[in-house]
């Protein structure tokens, strides 16, 4: 990459009309995807993204251009032109500090195994799937790797790189009977190489994939009504990441377009709730040592005992906030400003057991696994389906359901959850926004709300 007495003099370059803020983003990146369909390989692709992204702020306001010729005379351009939209004194950088070490949490990086083992490893789980049931029409194992260096600097001496090494495994299994197709599906993912496979009972989740499809070719549709809903952990947590996470960013608390603005200090959630984001988390999809600002990865509380404490913010924001930066700058690649982002946002471990939560409630919908929706991040409206629920009867799981949908406001619910349990768990996913679509985890143990809105087409039975 660029020598470091070159990024410097660009840096100073950038201040040179009046901008009081400079920062060059290095970036080369490279991703293979290896899909199997029903136990045939049906795609094997590699990219690579390499490229710089320079960003001048003046106050608040800010220019942002990229370039993936990286030399010193393509970024001199770059910066130029983007200097051009200020006028005012010369500024300088202060001298660029000393790189801090970053954590590569890999054993077996992508260049280091075969193509045909990550082929026959897949092979072997989609087989798996298509076996479990006469009634599996279709199987997928898919394995996403990614390999992201960074170099940031700065104007205030930041000087930092860091590289992000990421595995995904997607399976889903394709249920049919009578014209009914179904299907289930999850795609776990850690900062780690191919050992991924030695890290998850990725055969034991295969059975489950491809039981869940075949479950639901028996489900009722769900009955439209207010009722209360248990969550179960891990992907769960995908409601409290949008309906409460993105409103909790500083991407929208600056511009004063979230429920939670000026609310630091009080109550906007039930007493057994406590939430942090938090990007150290070892091997974690969502962790990274650095953020894309190179500031220090944190755990950030948001809220504590239903009080909120905090916000994700990022350095423009934060001069918008008057609040510190919180290592909480993203992008997903050189090509976007980095904005407040989440990493692995999770409502922490409560003392109930699931099963007693099941147990006491007595009538209501078990949300095992929840799916794609919709969220208004200034309100925290949102409707998501539920991918896998059954009915609770008397303290009992009993019937699927199918055609759920989940409805209300992020901060009502925060005041409706009455119990968490201790089994915390993470899911990973991949959450777009202003800076582009970066790896994060969703997380919670099995939550209970009291009370919900749920959407469905069946009659009452």
């Amino acid at each position: 990459m660029i020598e470091r007495l070159i990024l410097k003099q660009l840096l100073d370059l950038g201040l040179s009309t009046g901008a009081d803020f400079a920062e060059i983003f290095l970036e080369d990146s490279n991703r293979s995807v290896i899909r199997i369909t029903s136990g045939d390989v049906t795609n094997i692709d590699r990219s690579n993204t390499h490229g710089a992204g320079v960003r001048l702020i003046k106050g608040t306001d800010e220019v942002y251009g990229y370039t993936n010729t990286v030399d010193e005379a393509s970024l001199t351009r770059l910066v130029n032109n983007l200097k051009a939209s200020f006028v005012g004194p010369v500024n300088k950088s202060v001298p660029l500090g000393e790189k801090k070490p970053y954590k590569i949490h890999a054993k077996r990086r992508m260049k280091d195994v075969l193509v045909s083992e990550k082929t026959e490893t897949l092979q072997h789980l989609s087989n798996l799937m298509k076996a479990h049931d006469k009634r599996i029409v279709q199987s997928v194992a898919e394995l996403h790797e990614t390999e992201q260096s960074v170099l940031i600097a700065n104007s205030e001496g930041v000087y930092q790189d860091d590289l992000r090494i990421y595995s995904r495994v997607s399976l889903m299994a394709v249920a049919e009977e009578s014209g009914v197709m179904q299907q289930g599906y999850e795609a776990p993912g850690r900062q780690a190489g191919f050992e991924i496979f030695e890290m998850i009972d990725f055969d034991q989740l295969a059975i489950s994939t491809a039981t869940s499809a075949v479950n639901l070719l028996s489900a009722e549709d769900m009955t439209a009504q207010s009722m209360p809903v248990v969550l179960h952990n891990g992907f769960g947590g995908v409601i409290f990441h949008e309906a409460c996470g993105h409103p909790l960013e500083a991407t929208a608390v600056a511009k004063g377009l979230s429920p939670f603005v000026g609310k630091i200090g009080e109550k906007i959630g039930a007493d057994c709730v406590t939430a942090y984001d938090d990007g150290t988390i070892d091997g974690a999809w969502g962790s990274l040592s650095y953020d894309d600002e190179g500031h220090p990865a944190k755990q950030n509380l948001l809220i504590e005992n239903g009080i909120l404490k905090g916000y994700m913010i990022d350095t423009r924001n934060s001069r918008k906030m008057g609040m510190a930066p919180t290592g909480s700058a993203r992008r997903q690649s050189y090509k976007f400003s980095p904005t407040s982002r989440m990493t692995s946002t999770y409502i922490a471990p409560g003392k109930d057991k699931f099963e007693d939560i099941i147990k006491e409630t007595e009538y209501g919908l078990f949300a095992k696994k929840l799916g794609g929706g919709t969220v208004v991040p200034a309100t925290g409206e949102f409707n998501f389906a539920v991918l896998e629920g059954y009915m609770i009867e008397h303290g009992k799981l009993t019937r699927p359901v199918r055609g759920a949908m989940l409805i209300g406001h992020g901060k009502d619910v925060l005041f409706k959850i009455d119990r968490v349990a201790d089994n915390i768990e993470l899911g990973q996913g991949m959450c777009g926004s202003l800076s582009g679509s970066i790896p994060v985890d969703v997380g919670q143990p099995t939550i209970r709300v009291s009370s919900m809105t749920v959407g469905g087409s069946g009659g009452q039975k």
